[in-house]
């Protein structure tokens, strides 16, 4: 019998996705939950299992195409599919084809019914073909394994004729990233000195054309909507976060011992942007018609560089979280927003945002409102610098502080420049007065 596969339900929002990669052909066996085929969405790209076990039958949707949820993408051969697997030109594919996957646990049960049918005709001369494609086993790597290579990737190192096999990745876990692949492009200078600075190597897509992705093309029309459709401007304050520098210090290895990560300033940031929400409701806030939604929780978009784009996952009620929890969110997050694993529905439902524009080394930008949110931190680079400072009695000296600029841009619909100020000085003294012992979560 044959079963059909159709795009589920990839958020409460998303109608609809674009195929963009095939990772099995007609017929090629498919196991339960292997990946079967990659889509993209507004809000997030993923690859879709197969819900079922047997043969490629017929692919309905063409890479490129759009289908809308509960289209039916393909359809596999099941169970009885395999009794007619005698004839000679079905039985070297059925059986030489599916060893590969016969390694993931879950599958090896119906390994039996397809090899019945071919008995000893079949076992001798496949033997040894089946050993020689071992590595193939490869590519069936999931994207939590170093080995797993991005469709993006792929497709970028094949355009370009770079075997990946030559490439060492510096993404997590060793995975190999597209700037990996645009750098081994060009040959790497000859070291001559260790004092001059490395000179920036040219880029495999200059002089080239390629078209935009689903998701750049949702990003410029959401960023052009915005700008049109609200008025922007920009606050910004200079923080002293010495305190903070000197209690991630004193804190770090109990930190890492207890969560298994590293205490960074983000989670401080978050933290004190989540609390300031809470008494500055306007800033938390969305315009709908003529009417003010004040949200009930601060649901913290925190935005995250990948190869495909800049993506935001949602850390919810973050103002109820302690650093620990907030570190470990924002790790998860990220890390599954690189890897394509995120849900769609932890890409919306934010009611506020936070960038780390200085994770570049900026020491700050303007960063656009994306509606319908109002308001959007950015945080610079926390540099060292000589600042003068006052001391209890009043007494001016040179120092050196770790300092940070905040900006905060917002929708001048709503929240006025007073209100922006006041917000971003809230933040800047709990910053500043680094009481986050009980906060710590450890």
């Amino acid at each position: 019998m044959s079963e059909n596969v159709v795009l589920p339900a990839l958020g409460e929002s998303v109608t609809e996705g674009t195929v963009t990669r095939w990772l099995k052909k007609v017929g090629d066996t498919v196991a339960v939950d292997e990946a079967l085929v990659e889509v993209s969405t507004d809000k997030v790209d993923t690859e879709i299992p197969s819900p079922f076990a047997g043969i490629v039958e017929q692919i309905l949707v063409q890479e490129d195409d759009t289908v809308a949820v509960g289209g039916v993408l393909a359809v596999i051969g099941t169970g009885a599919a395999s009794a007619p697997a005698a004839a000679p030109v079905v039985a070297p594919e059925v059986v030489a084809v599916p060893e590969p996957v016969v390694v993931a646990p879950p599958v090896i049960a119906p390994a039996p019914v397809v090899e019945a049918p071919v008995a000893a005709p079949v076992v001798a001369p496949v033997v040894a073909p089946v050993v020689a494609p071992a590595p193939v086993a490869a590519p069936v790597a999931t994207s939590s394994d170093p080995t797993y290579v991005t469709p993006l990737v792929r497709k970028f190192a094949a355009e370009h004729g770079i075997d990946l096999s030559h490439i060492a990745g510096t993404g997590v876990g060793g995975r190999i990233r597209k700037e990996d692949v645009v750098t081994s492009a060009v040959p790497a200078p000859a070291a001559v000195s260790a004092t001059p600075a490395a000179p920036l190597v040219t880029s495999a897509q200059r002089g080239t054309t390629e078209p935009m992705s689903r998701l750049r093309k949702v990003l410029a029309e959401r960023a052009v909507a915005s700008m049109q459709q609200t008025a922007q401007l920009t606050t910004v304050v200079e923080v002293d976060v010495t305190g903070i520098a000197a209690l991630r210090a004193r804190v770090q290895a109990q930190f890492v011992a207890a969560t298994g990560g590293k205490l960074n300033f983000m989670p401080f940031f978050a933290l004190a942007a989540g609390e300031a929400l809470k008494a500055h409701p306007k800033l938390n806030a969305s315009i709908e018609g003529d009417n003010i939604v004040f949200h009930p929780t601060e649901n913290l978009t925190f935005a995250v560089d990948t190869e495909r784009g800049l993506l935001t996952p949602v850390i919810r009620d973050v103002s109820s979280l302690n650093l620990a929890q907030i570190a470990m969110q924002i790790a998860d997050l990220a890390a599954r927003t690189r890897e394509n694993k995120l849900k769609p529905d932890e890409l919306g439902g934010g009611t506020f945002t936070l960038t780390n524009t200085g994770s570049r080394g900026a020491l700050f930008d303007t960063p656009v409102v994306f509606l319908p949110q109002v308001a959007i931190l950015g945080t610079g680079i926390v540099s060292k610098r000589p600042v003068v400072v006052t001391d209890a009695s009043g007494n001016d000296s040179i120092a050196i502080r770790s300092m940070v600029y905040l900006a905060l841009s917002y929708d001048h619909r709503l929240v006025d420049g007073a209100d922006a100020s006041r917000f971003l000085v809230d933040i800047k003294s709990r910053l500043e007065t680094a009481a986050f012992e009980a906060n710590l979560g450890i």
